[in-house]
């Protein structure tokens, strides 16, 4: 600071002056011939008194300035609501705490982190709504308002967000040129994403390749017309063909090797019900619906630009589509399939071949598992829906050949029409746009990424992590999933419906679960990962061979697994790191937060911990409760099907489970006059009630751990608040009205919406946080609460 000396003295200067700087200050001393006591005094000691009588001054002055401006600063911030305004400001002020909370100073947080995460948070938010009244609104009215879905996407969410920003990095690294030296996967997925992106020549082969496929296939029959020779096909032979082809062997009978579930230290074969290219849901419905207008439409065009006559089309779809309608009808609906050991029917194919005689399973097995694996009469299969087989049979028997290969003919083409040319695409487009509302196709380079590291996953994986992970979102979550994890073992220990035995077989389940963060450590390993893929060979001018290329390797890759020991902790499982989400294996009884989502909203290290906790914390809750969800349950510790639930408890936890199924089921869609499947999204939402208390419960130790965190600038919430804002933020999203619908009839989630009004309606926390008025409507008297 600075302080000018008096006007008076501005201008005086007498012979002899000396000059002296204090502090940068120019004082004038001054001499005269005067006997008096000041002019008797020496030159020197003038000067030294009266620099004295200055730096009193000065120090004075500093006191008082010091003592203004911190009582007027306090006046302003007592007084102040932060606003945008804050984000000007260079200073960090400090600001009282919350009258709620008896902690006695809280600072501003102005880091660059901070003041972007503000940014974002005052973006979304509508804070004219009040809070208790929809907590959704007010968090994410603004995102709502204001978020434009782009032509190419069907809705715009958290996720698809962080989503594009990951494509982007794919990108720069997929796109540069391949250089002899790099590692053979690498290569691969550059390659694979050169022959999407070269349009010429897929342009140029136009149909040839997959004329020549599905020749080899057995011919369609909508398009070879009178040529075809209902003599030479079997639906079991043409299952066969598409196995080696590299086609899905789903289209009749649903194959696969699993787990186990019964002993999960081991693998087994899996027979279930068809895969369709329909939603069951829509299906059964008829032809009156207008999906099912639009796919047989869809199912027609594409037969005719493949060179079929449309009358002839028109007429053999129809029956096609027909067969598959009756298919979807004698299926299984979702509803009816959460029951583990209901869908756990183990025979062998001795047992197989006498309840199922139609059908040659030896031969059957044997020919999708070769050139591997072989079985004889006394393998055991588990299968789902034994009833399907046998209505199965009676189907495909009272169904003619044609209409058998048409079916399975159409679903070969439709698989393979965005890897054809623009007029098949445009085709697809149309359809897509009736079940989604997306008008226009992403752009090439954004398909082209998604394929390839999408097909390449566990190689695209490892440049992403090689290049954009950052290690301390890894150390940071694996702190939150400990705190989080305690959480829940208290709530175990506290839950009064639970008798002591099931308490503890909760407990050892709990503490038995397995972490992967980020990604594994062999994806760091060129030799790990060229081991992996040294089968694959890929043609970068070759599209569509190279897309069967990969099919061939993942299943051949997959089925050979069947002798192979169980490895619940093995690298190529988990790696699939360039993924924005999270996931539960109740087989390994396990939880993955893959590197992808630990970025965005959902993670950053530059903020403060109430915001973590609130997004990703909320995800890791969420994903531990899973394994106590209605489905997770019913596994042990060891990830074995084994009922280690006690009568009364069991069903303590089907009725608290039948509270949120009830609550969910009340929840309609205004725009849509659609209610959610409660039964269908119960494994979610019991998840997303339970996860959210837990992050709650572990930011407040965190807290008590720690100190208590600075505010975010503009946003006059205290950091409880702020965890509940920072949780819905994750779930703001906006989706066309087909994708929504879509969403609530066939999807296992709930809309965003009600993954916020749900699990927060049902706490206590919150409604304490937000002084809800009991009867509000985000403080109902009665509540929902299985964890």
């Amino acid at each position: 600071m600075k302080v000018k000396m008096a006007p008076a003295f501005a201008n005086v200067v007498y012979a002899g002056m000396s000059n002296v700087k204090l502090n940068g200050v120019g004082v004038n001393c001054i001499v005269e011939e005067n006997p008096t006591w000041w002019k008797r005094r020496t030159s020197l000691e003038r000067c030294l008194t009266l620099t004295t009588a200055v730096v009193l001054i000065i120090g004075i002055s500093l006191v008082v300035a010091l003592g203004t401006v911190l009582y007027n600063r306090n006046k302003i911030v007592a007084n102040t609501h932060f606003t945008a305004e804050a984000l000007q400001g260079r200073e960090t002020f400090v600001i009282n705490a919350p009258e709620d909370d008896d902690r006695s100073e809280k600072k501003l947080c102005l880091t660059p982190g901070c003041i972007h995460t503000a940014s974002r948070v005052l973006e979304y938010m509508d804070q004219s709504v009040d809070p208790c009244d929809d907590f959704y609104e007010f968090t994410c009215g603004n995102f709502i308002k204001k978020t434009n879905i782009p032509d190419d996407k069907s809705s715009v969410t958290s996720f698809s967000i962080i989503s594009d920003t990951l494509q982007e990095q794919l990108r720069s690294m997929i796109e540069e040129p391949i250089q002899p030296n790099e590692p053979k996967p690498f290569q691969l997925t550059k390659k694979l994403y050169r022959a999407c992106m070269n349009k010429t020549l897929i342009e140029k082969d136009g149909l040839k390749t997959i004329h020549r496929i599905l020749k080899d296939l057995g011919g369609w029959p909508a398009l070879e017309g009178e040529n075809w020779r209902e003599g030479d096909f079997d639906w079991r032979e043409s299952v066969y063909k598409f196995r080696r082809a590299g086609y899905s062997v789903d289209y009749f009978l649903d194959f696969s090797v699993g787990i186990d579930v019964k002993n999960s230290t081991k693998r087994i074969i899996d027979l279930d019900q068809a895969s369709l290219g329909l939603r069951r849901e829509f299906l059964i419905k008829g032809m009156d619906d207008k999906l099912v207008k639009a796919y047989y439409e869809y199912m027609v065009d594409i037969a005719v630009l493949f060179g079929a006559n449309r009358d002839r089309a028109t007429k053999e779809l129809k029956e096609s589509l027909e067969f598959e309608m009756k298919l979807a009808n004698i299926s299984l609906p979702s509803e009816k399939r959460r029951n583990a050991t209901a869908m756990y029917n183990p025979m062998t194919i001795e047992e197989l071949q006498q309840k199922f005689p139609s059908i040659p399973w030896t031969q059957y097995i044997n020919n999708l598992l070769a050139p591997d694996t072989q079985v004889k009469h006394d393998e055991v299969v588990v299968v789902a829906v034994p009833k399907f087989i046998s209505d199965f049979e009676a189907l495909i028997a009272r169904t003619p050949k044609r209409v058998q290969a048409n079916y399975v003919m159409w679903r070969a083409a439709a698989s393979s029409v965005a890897y054809l040319n623009d007029d098949l695409r445009k085709r697809q487009l149309d359809y897509t746009t009736v079940v989604t509302g997306r008008t226009e196709r992403e752009s090439r380079w954004k398909e082209c990424i998604d394929v390839s590291a999408g097909s390449m996953s566990i190689a695209a994986g490892a440049l992403y992590v090689r290049k954009y992970f950052n290690e301390e979102a890894r150390q940071n979550a694996k702190e939150m999933v400990s705190d989080i994890r305690s959480e829940f073992q208290n709530i175990l220990k506290k839950v009064d419906w639970m008798d002591e035995k099931t308490r503890q077989n909760a407990l050892d389940k709990a503490k038995s679960m397995s972490t992967h963060i980020g990604y594994p450590d062999e994806m760091l390993s060129d030799k790990k990962l060229e081991e992996f893929y040294g089968d694959l060979e890929l043609d970068e001018n070759q599209y569509l061979p190279s897309i069967l290329n990969l099919t061939l390797f993942g299943t051949r890759f997959s089925f050979r697994r069947l002798r192979q020991p169980v490895n619940k902790t093995d690298w190529i499982t988990h790696g699939r790191p360039a993924v924005v989400n999270a996931f539960y294996s109740a087989i390994e009884n396990s939880i993955q937060f893959p590197a992808g989502i630990l970025q965005g909203v959902f993670f950053s290290a530059d903020r403060p911990r109430y915001m973590n906790y609130g997004a990703i914390g909320f995800v890791i809750g969420h994903e531990i409760t899973h394994g106590f969800d209605d489905q997770g349950r019913q596994f042990d510790k060891e990830g074995n099907l084994v009922d280690w639930w006690e009568a009364q408890t069991k069903k303590a936890f089907v009725e608290k489970a039948q509270c949120i199924i009830d609550q969910y089921g009340n929840y309609t869609v205004p725009e849509l006059n659609l209610n959610l499947n409660g039964i269908n999204t119960q494994g979610e939402n019991i998840a997303d009630n339970g996860g959210i208390k837990e992050a709650y419960l572990a930011y407040q130790n965190w807290v008590k751990r720690n100190k208590y965190e600075p505010y975010l600038p503009g946003l006059n919430y205290n950091p409880n608040q702020m965890f509940w804002i920072s949780a819905a933020n994750t779930w703001c999203s906006k989706y066309r009205p087909e994708s929504l619908k879509l969403r609530i009839l066939t999807g296992y989630h709930s809309p965003g919406l009600f993954r916020v009004l749900g699990p927060m309606s049902n706490s206590d926390d919150f409604a304490r946080d937000f002084n809800c008025p009991v009867g509000s409507k985000m403080n109902p008297e009665n509540k929902c609460r299985v964890w």
